[in-house]
């Protein structure tokens, strides 16, 4: 929406004319009168109930306000001794709607992810007695406002509360609602800062207008008295204030604003600050410096005692002017002390309030982050020259970013209030179940879990309308709220209090119109409420129908399904009917008889519609503490039956009876459910059965381990779903009599956790007395321990599957998880064990008392026996539990608070010798009360940090060898910060408090250095980071997992070094030595059952049976490379020489005749590519000096280290083996790389070096094959009949530049003249030129005829071009755009020659230095020129003037196109922009001081990346956009759509794989993509993103007869982080995540049959794993040290080679080594079938980095023989039999091999080359074909599993060839 018109304020009541009361609404008591103070008419509102008397703007919910000031002001007066609220519903730019309100109703702050609530502190006349006594009791302003209240001017900066509170961008204000009771004037929105004291006389002394403040409108003044002082009169309330508050979070007054304060707009003199201080802990606006209280003398001052003036401009700049001028004294200093910050965050640190921080002395070099205080912008606006249209210019404040960086993942939880709301959804694959304040919808196949936040207490009921759209809910507490929710998006609908407390059952009518729910009164009465929520769904209020208070029990409520007015309720003596007639709710009780004393604990009724009766004529089912199970006939409100449930008796002692209905004590029935064909019930006995509907005996159960507190039989009635009131939650299959657990709980708080990186567990304690291990993919309990003492503390080893756990009676066990056995009990403590902790590198481990004692193990030992125990060194008490234990990650060093508690201690962790103690209590001087430590964390070694948590809620960084203080954060926490972590990499911090968690930036280098995150109900007890620094995990009220969604940060020095021969990989993040014995991995965990004991080493030397020899065999008469050299060798075999190409088969001699290497034989093979070394070093010395211009606009090749081949053999025409049949992608890399033609339906683009004609109406391609660089830009004439397209020259060499007849498709003429790449072209109107710019090497224009396609003229510009194009109304006339500014140029002819004449017009002198990056004409011959800050110019072309701007965008416009009056801009910001300019040709001839025409923004679209190129018709209706993700876009402004046209990789492509039938292809690149396509249609289906990790390779799940047809839906998938991901086609989602590996994953592959798959790592061990239940069954370590290149599975006879198996597999890693393996994975069995390993050269460690990939494969065509290609003695393909265990045969390649690929049918084989050719090769004679379409090395050929279609891929280009045969 526009800006334009809401500068500089908004009359809100005026501009919605408020008085008509069309378009606000009022309600109750809302008047008019006279107010003699302001002497001016306005609106009263009082009334009793705020609620029924209120102003609302605007008049209905589906509207709007749509006001974006930043500021909004209420002038209100609170009427005296009543209350007040004020709604205020607010947008952000993701469309969240988040209600604000404030009113002195509140007692506190409260919040929830839609809803802030703002206690209001209502200020007393200045001078009065309730002012003075207000001073020292705050907390007394809260309630009525006082007698004595003013007038008040509101100021609450909205951008602000939504970024503070809720971390969301505040997009505009929707409504405002006025409640009683208050006096109201008026109420106005701004982006200027207004100062109501400031008068317009001194605003225009100060010049405060141009800083972005202002004084108030006159229309909003409130009247002064001559010689008066505003501040005397009113009172003036910013939020967020100044001052102190007390409550916390309120709005009030501010101490600061009791007089008039003008330090934001009126510029001050400097003053003299003593800098020895950090500045007060709040400072206003533009952040004034005060003068704190001097330091102690003998602490010597490092920087001047004064502070240089400084301008009235922003607190940002101010800041940085402060850096300024103290970094060259501090920066030295300081980087020593925190050597991972900058320069900007060492001197002067910016807060997110934009607080100072200033190092002040060398001996502590503090820096103090507030972040309570708000950051003002100022705007500038001087207009001089041409007029620029007002736009509000923001500054952007630096944030943490990715924004959010924690995504909810998983929680491990269930219930918390109660374990009886438990959901089945309508199609049954999913059930909805509460976990505390989260509500859960969990997929009971896959386990993916989705969530509900939004409540701030745990959830007491949940319900689902009857086609499962709705989902109610409610909260438990004293703020009872119920929440409607749009179930499948996951939205909230309605938000509305109950009017009770301790809501305990909802229920929804089947239609989803009306809503019950039963709760208590204030007097503890039961309060049955009836809602009308028909409008729920369409943003509609929900209202009260009806409401019952009773003094009856009531446990369970429910709405009839056959009569929303009908329920039924059952609770201690009663069972009771209810209905709604005429507003009333009334009921019924049924006639219990002897039964009148029962507690009745649910209700169902009888399902199935019947058509003989009436709907209400059916059976009532209730259940009873008893055992009693009443039928109960509706209609007449009679019983009609009645059971029990007995125990069994045990007649015999092995053997228990079914359950019967008879006399004698029953079983308590918790739940009963009822479908049409039977009947479950849940029971204290822990047993969940099933009935037939007569109860005559149980046919099925299932037995629990506590009482079942829910059961709920599914649609169709295939699961039964058991909750038990121990935490457990699962579902009974009826026809397989199978039992799945979903989830299982903690019944109360978890204490403490700690998590195994290797195998991805996580051990939890808790205060149920459990301790429980966990899957932390699956959430699945593995193990549990109950012990009668209760779990305190929990670690576990580093390395070893062991883990601790200290109780609290002071025990400390060791378990071993393997074995569930317990290695170690100790009892070295009295008091609880608070703290556990196990050194890095799994030496030690510590153990700390609540008494204060510490103790020292030896955890190499496996009886852990005591190195060392210490008494009274530990501070006592309990509260730092269970982390008050850390070590550093070099296992050196020991801290913990202690032996006080205001001091922390730091030991050598060895032997427990005191190092270094800091008293914390003594850091803020000026304190009145001693702050004490809380808890303590080690950051990584290499920063040599500290944290320390303190009772003041700091947190404080401190120097661990001086124990100096560095940093420190005040109220990081409103609470206490209860745990700390930091990432390995030192870049981020985890902190909690209370029930918040934040994510910081480690060094604090951003304005907002933290974002929030909520979701828990109780304190959050302890937060880590995994240790693949991927996730987070906090722990409290349940186990939440997240996603951590910060980029990976590589330094260069640590990337990765090849790891020396003496040390293995003992966990993700740790190597040790191989001679330690103690850290070994286990040989289970490493081999898991390997048949050998030895694995075989490759010797030096190569075996016998891969000497290299020639022997000319009989019939073997092909040995040629090419056809040249073919007839010298051939002979007379010129009937074979005649058709293609050959390359030389080499066949060894038989085994008796080897010997030496015999190579005299051997043809020489074509030498590599002539470098001319003097010419290349004069070019690299001439690119030195040239600069690439700051705009992304700037075409820049991507970076390629191949060249062409020079001795490529192109097949002869017509008798190609491969055609290319489809280019899948776009090249977002190009700029202006894309045509289309509206008239002609043209539309074609480039991928790589390729041009692509694409039919958009059938689908269907064309390609133009000619260019051998990336394509950078494309041009087409105006009638659209011939297309010019433009690449980059090789070696030095000048672009080329061809040109293409559209109809035929031929190539027309091939020109050539710029040096670099072309950065830009374009066709004159007429089509008589063709104009090209060359990039920023060789920026020269060229202009071309386009008859001949001579060159006609050419000029060299002295600055780089970003675009170009000819004016539409003149031929001879066009402009260009760069770095210089526009140059308009004229041809001018003479006969046939012409030149150019340039005429160049510098930037306007307001936007600075800027780069004009794109341009356009308009019909009218106005020229718009776009620029790298976001601007677009309107220049005069006849005078070359530029008369006017405006803001377009934020960043940098790429793309802008002109059609009529409309013109569209693209940037980097992703955004493309219409906007009409229509008016802009009347402000040619005006004068520059005239603004009577503006830009109106039409329309808007976020696409998916950086606009690079675009083509609309000539309305600017419809057109296409491509961006640089490979995405071109259809866009559709009338429609106001955007529909995806091409889309393709952005980064490099790793992988193909193939369905079996060949319907579907998935690829996987660098980027974490996994893109499956429609193999006909080449469309995309599905994509899978994983974020900061690259996804190496994937396999397709074979078909197999014995499997189901969505068996071979899937698609695994290796990741760099070592991660296996099973992705399910056919739902789309992720079905399993395994971690096998703790490096890259390079290779994967299922086996033959799907049983498992096999994935190899980048460290050389494999895995095999299975795809089912995601357990990796043996890891095979063989190829150890050498990266896995391909795995590859095949099937084979039985008992083939003499081993047991259906199938064999091989895998080849970099060592070039090549195992074959026989597998029979059904029978766990894997033996070894042949080893080999291929000599080499000897290479330095620099030229091995650079060797080409060793692959191996079967072939499909000779059973028994494995092909290999790879570095070695010679370019060749390898042919090895496994039956005679020799070589048969080799083929000579021209080039080393990048990838390798077999044909399923026949005998090819593909080999892809560093030197961008596909060779396409008969295996058995030689023949072969070269094809060049790739710009860049071939890296990826696969085969379809037909044969017939060949997939080949270069970075991201992917081409798809049909295989004809060779």
């Amino acid at each position: 929406m526009s800006k334009a018109w809401q500068h500089p304020y908004v009359n809100v009541f005026k501009h919605f004319k408020i008085e008509e009361w069309k378009k606000s609404t009022k309600e109750g008591d809302v008047t008019t009168f006279m107010d003699k103070t302001l002497k001016c008419t306005v609106y009263r509102i009082r009334g009793p109930v705020p609620a029924s008397n209120y102003i609302l703007l605007p008049k209905t919910s589906t509207q709007s306000l749509g006001l974006t000031g930043r500021y909004l002001y209420l002038l209100f007066k609170p009427i005296p001794e009543k209350h007040f609220v004020v709604h205020l519903d607010v947008a952000t730019e993701d469309g969240q709607v988040i209600r604000v309100s404030f009113s002195n109703l509140f007692k506190e702050f409260k919040s929830t992810a839609t809803w802030l609530q703002f206690p209001f502190l209502c200020g007393a006349a200045k001078g009065s007695v309730y002012e003075s006594t207000a001073r020292t009791a705050r907390q007394d302003l809260v309630g009525p406002a006082p007698a004595s209240v003013r007038w008040i001017c509101l100021m609450m900066d909205l951008q602000y509360l939504l970024s503070m509170y809720l971390n969301r961008r505040y997009s505009h204000l929707k409504s405002i609602k006025l409640c009683a009771s208050m006096l109201l004037k008026n109420l106005f929105t701004s982006d200027l800062l207004i100062d109501p004291g400031l008068t317009f006389i001194e605003a225009k002394q100060a010049g405060a207008v141009m800083q972005g403040s202002g004084p108030m409108p006159r229309e909003m003044c409130f009247p002064v008295p001559k010689g008066g002082s505003w501040h005397d009169l009113y009172d003036y309330i910013r939020f967020p204030s100044d001052g102190g508050k007390m409550p916390f979070d309120s709005i009030q007054k501010g101490q600061a604003t009791a007089g008039p304060t003008h330090s934001n707009v009126v510029r001050e003199l400097p003053r003299n600050v003593n800098l020895s201080k950090p500045v007060q802990d709040r400072v206003s606006l533009i952040q004034q410096i005060t003068s704190p209280k001097l330091r102690p003398r003998r602490r010597a001052p490092l920087l001047a005692a004064s502070v240089p003036e400084l301008p009235p401009v922003s607190s940002v700049s101010q800041s940085r002017s402060l850096h300024d001028s103290w970094q060259a004294e501090a920066l030295e200093s300081d980087r020593k002390e925190d050597p991972g910050a900058s320069g900007d965050s060492v001197a002067l640190l910016t807060a997110d309030d934009g607080g100072i921080h200033v190092f002040a002395h060398r001996d502590e070099e503090i820096s103090v982050h507030r972040h309570k205080s708000s950051t003002e912008e100022t705007v500038c606006t001087r207009v001089t020259g041409p007029v620029s249209l007002p736009a509000k210019k923001v500054a952007e404040h630096t944030k943490l970013q990715p924004d959010p960086i924690l995504k909810l993942n998983r929680i491990i939880g269930f219930g918390g209030c109660t374990t009886k709301c438990t959901l089945w959804t309508k199609t049954g694959t999913a059930v909805v179940y509460p976990c505390h304040a989260v509500i859960v919808s969990m997929d009971i196949a896959s386990g993916q879990q989705r969530f509900f936040i939004g409540h701030t207490d745990k959830v007491s009921a949940l319900t689902f309308n009857g086609n499962c759209t709705l989902l109610a809910s409610a909260q438990t507490g004293n703020l009872s709220v119920v929440r409607v929710w749009n179930y499948q998006k996951g939205s909230c609908l309605s938000l509305f209090k109950t009017h009770t407390h301790s809501v305990s059952s909802l229920s929804f009518s089947y239609s989803g119109g009306v809503l019950c729910g039963v709760g208590k009164d204030n007097h503890g009465k039961t309060m049955v409420v009836v809602w009308n929520t028909l409008k729920a769904n369409k943003g509609g209020e929900v209202v009260v129908m009806a409401k019952a208070h009773t003094d009856v029990d009531i446990q369970t409520m429910k709405i009839a399904f056959f009569d929303d007015t009908r329920m039924v309720s059952c609770g201690r003596d009663n069972i009771r009917l209810w209905r709604v007639r005429s507003g009333s709710l009334r009921s019924c009780p049924v006639n219990l008889a002897e039964y009148h004393a029962v507690e009745f604990t649910d209700v169902a009724f009888e399902q199935g519609h019947f058509a003989d009766r009436e709907p209400e004529d059916r059976t009532l089912f209730a259940c009873s503490k008893s055992g009693h199970i009443l039928e109960i006939d509706y209609m007449s409100v009679s019983i009609k039956n009645v059971r029990r449930l007995l125990p069994s008796q045990q007649k015999h002692s092995q053997r228990r009876e079914k359950q019967t209905f008879s006399t004698g004590l029953g079983i308590a029935i918790n739940s009963i459910s009822i479908s049409s064909a039977f009947c479950a019930t849940g029971s204290d006995d822990g047993y969940l059965r099933l009935w037939p509907l007569d109860f005559s005996t149980v046919f099925l159960e299932a037995e629990h381990e506590g009482p079942v507190s829910l059961v709920n039989i599914g649609p169709e009635g295939a699961h039964v779903l058991a909750a038990t009131s121990t935490g457990n939650l699962g579902y009974l299959d009826v026809s397989s009599r199978a039992y799945s657990t979903l989830m299982r709980s903690h019944t109360d708080t978890v204490q403490g956790f700690s998590i195994d990186g290797i195998r991805r567990n996580i051990v939890t304690v808790s205060l149920d007395n459990s301790v429980r291990v966990w899957d932390i993919d699956s959430m699945q309990q593995l193990f549990d321990f109950i012990s009668e003492d209760t779990p305190c503390a929990v670690a576990f080893h580093p390395v070893q599957q062991v883990f601790a756990c200290g109780f609290s009676s002071g025990l400390v066990r060791v378990f071993n998880i393997a074995s569930s056995s317990l290695l170690a009990e100790h009892k070295q403590h009295r008091g609880q064990v608070i703290g556990l902790a196990f050194s890095p590198d799994g030496e030690n481990m510590y153990s700390a008392g609540s008494l204060g004692s510490l103790a020292l193990y030896n955890s190499v030992e496996e009886d852990h026996h005591i190195l060392r125990v210490l008494g009274n060194v530990v501070a006592r008490g309990s509260e730092r539990s269970p982390e008050a234990l850390t070590v550093s990650s070099d296992s050196r060093s020991l801290a913990f608070v202690g032996p006080a508690e205001y001091t922390v201690t730091v030991m050598d962790a060895r032997s427990l010798d005191e190092l270094m103690r800091i008293d914390v209590s003594i850091l803020d001087l000026l304190s009145t009360s001693l702050d004490s430590a809380v808890k303590v964390c080690f950051a990584p070694v290499a920063t040599g940090h500290l944290l320390v948590t303190t009772s003041s809620n700091k947190i404080l960084w401190m120097n661990t060898k001086s124990g100096r203080l560095i940093r420190e954060i005040p109220n990081a926490h409103k609470h206490v910060c209860s745990s700390v972590s930091v990432t390995d990499d030192a870049r981020f911090l985890l902190t909690a408090g209370d029930k918040a968690v934040k994510v910081w930036d480690y060094h604090m280098k951003h304005d907002i250095n933290f974002q929030v995150f909520i979701g828990h109900s109780q304190p959050v007890q302890q937060v880590t980071f995994t240790p693949d620094q991927l996730g987070v995990v906090t722990a409290g009220d349940a186990v939440y997992i997240w996603d951590f969604l910060a980029n990976p940060h590589e330094p260069q020095e640590s990337r990765e070094v090849p790891a020396p021969a003496a040390a293995v990989t003992q966990s993700p993040f740790k190597s040790v030595s191989v001679g330690d014995p103690e850290l070994h991995l286990s040989r289970a965990l490493l081999s898991n059952g390997m048949p050998r004991e030895a694995v075989p080493v490759p010797s030096s030397s190569s075996p016998p049976c891969l000497d290299i020899s020639v022997i000319e065999q009989a019939g073997q008469g092909f040995f040629s490379l090419c056809e040249e050299v073919e007839g010298s060798v051939l002979g007379s075999s010129s009937a074979v020489a005649a058709r293609g190409s050959f390359l030389r088969v080499t066949v060894p001699p038989s085994s008796r005749e080897r010997g030496k290497p015999s190579l005299q034989n051997e043809l020489d093979l074509l030498g590599d590519d002539v470098l001319h070394e003097e010419e290349e070093e004069q070019e690299e010395e001439r690119e030195k000096t040239l600069v690439r211009p700051d705009a992304y606009k700037h075409f820049t090749p991507r970076f390629r280290t191949s060249a062409l081949a020079q001795d490529a053999v192109a097949p002869p025409a017509g008798e190609e083996s491969l055609r290319l049949k489809a280019v899948i992608g776009y090249n977002g890399n190009g700029r202006g790389n894309m045509v289309w033609n509206p008239d002609t339906g043209l539309f074609a683009y480039s991928c790589g070096s390729v041009v692509v004609l694409e039919d958009l109406h059938a689908g269907s391609q064309k390609h133009w094959v000619g260019h051998t660089e990336e394509i950078s830009t494309l041009a087409v004439t105006n009638d659209a009949q011939t297309v010019a397209s433009a690449s980059g020259g090789s070696d030095g060499t000048c672009s080329l530049i061809c040109i293409w007849n559209v109809k035929d498709g031929s190539r027309r003429s091939t020109i050539s003249y710029h040096k670099g790449a072309v950065q830009a072209m374009t066709y004159s109107r007429d089509d008589f030129f063709l104009l090209s710019a060359g990039d920023y090497r060789d920026p020269a224009i060229a202009l071309w005829s386009t008859n001949s396609y001579q060159l006609l003229t050419s000029v060299r510009l002295a600055e780089p071009i970003h675009d170009l194009s000819f004016n539409p109304a003149s031929a001879s006339q066009l402009a260009c755009v760069g770095s210089g500014g526009v140059m308009f140029c004229l041809i001018e002819q003479q006969g046939k020659d012409a030149r150019l004449k340039v005429h160049k017009a510098p930037v306007p002198g307001e936007l600075g230095e800027v780069e004009l990056t794109a341009l356009c004409y308009s019909a009218d011959s106005i020229l718009y020129t776009g620029t790298n800050s976001g601007r677009v110019c309107a220049w005069d072309s006849h005078t070359s003037r530029c008369f006017m701007t405006w803001e377009a965008d934020e960043g940098e416009i790429g793309v802008l196109l002109c059609r009529g009056n409309r013109v569209m801009s693209g940037s980097n910001t992703n955004r493309i922009r219409l906007w009409a300019v229509a008016a802009v040709q009347g402000m040619r001839h005006q004068s520059s001081g005239d603004r009577s025409s503006s830009v109106l923004l039409e329309h808007e679209m976020l696409l998916d990346g950086t606009v690079v190129s675009a083509a609309f018709d000539d309305v600017m209706d419809m057109g296409i956009v491509g961006t640089t993700t490979g995405t071109l876009w259809y866009i559709n402004w009338e429609e106001n759509t955007s529909i995806r046209l091409i889309s393709g990789h952005k980064n490099k492509v790793n992988d193909v794989a193939f369905s079996p039938d060949e319907g579907h292809f998935a690829t996987c690149a660098q980027d974490g993509s996994v893109r499956v396509w429609a193999a006909p249609s080449m469309e995309l289906v599905v994509q899978f993103q994983v974020l900061n990790q690259g996804c190496l390779c994937m396999a397709w799940s074979p078909a197999s007869p014995s499997q189901e047809h969505s068996d071979s839906k899937r698609v695994a998938a290796g990741y760099s982080d070592g991660t296996l991901r099973v992705f399910s086609i056919l739902t789309s989602e992720m079905e399993l995540k395994l971690h096998p590996h703790p490096v890259a994953v390079t290779a994967i592959q299922y086996s033959a049959d799907g049983q498992v798959v096999l994935s190899g790592g980048k460290d050389g061990l494999m895995a095999v794993s299975s795809p089912r239940t995601g357990m990796t069954i043996r890891i095979i370590s063989d190829h150890k040290g050498a990266s896995i290149s391909c795995i590859q599975c095949t099937k084979k006879q039985y008992n083939e080679f003499g081993l047991e198996g259906s199938e064999m597999w091989l895998a080849a890693s970099s060592d070039r080594r090549v195992s074959i393996w026989a597998a029979d994975w059904m029978k766990d069995k894997c033996e070894l079938i042949d080893w080999l390993s291929f000599p080499a050269p000897a290479l330095d460690d620099e030229e091995s980095d650079s060797l080409p990939p060793s692959l191996a494969a079967f072939s499909p065509s000779e059973p028994g023989v494995v092909l290999y290609v790879g570095y070695g003695m010679e370019r060749e393909i390898t042919f090895y039999s496994l039956h005679q265990k020799r070589i048969i045969r080799k083929i000579a390649l021209s080039h080393w091999a990048t990838c390798l690929s077999l044909s399923p049918r026949g005998q090819l084989i593909t080999v892809g080359c560093n030197e961008r050719l596909i060779k396409l090769i008969k295996s058995r004679n030689g023949k072969f074909q070269d094809f060049t379409a790739h710009s860049d090395v071939v890296h990826v050929c696969r085969f379809t599993p037909s044969g017939k279609l060949l997939f080949t891929s270069a970075y991201n280009e992917i081409l798809l060839w049909e295989v004809r045969g060779l």
